[in-house]
């Protein structure tokens, strides 16, 4: 079976990216790409000011609108 890890080879040694194989000999086919990828995306968790504003409708507890405009319970 194959399987594939991401690595980084720089000046004649690897830096694997995450999951690192657990062998202590292997044939290897190596693939290099165009450049080494960039630092992943920091996501926020937080909000974003340039999304602007929102206004809250309605929440968990309480619908939007009344039970009796709920057009699947017709």
């Amino acid at each position: 079976m194959l399987k594939s890890y991401e690595a980084i080879y720089e000046n004649g040694q690897v830096q694997w990216l995450g999951e690192k194989p657990e062998f202590n000999h292997a044939r290897l086919i190596i693939t290099v790409l165009d450049k080494p990828k960039e630092e992943p995306i920091q996501y926020r968790n937080f909000p974003i000011p340039e999304a602007g504003e929102l206004e809250i409708l309605g929440d968990i507890v309480n619908p939007i609108v009344d039970e009796e405009d709920w057009e699947c319970l017709k």
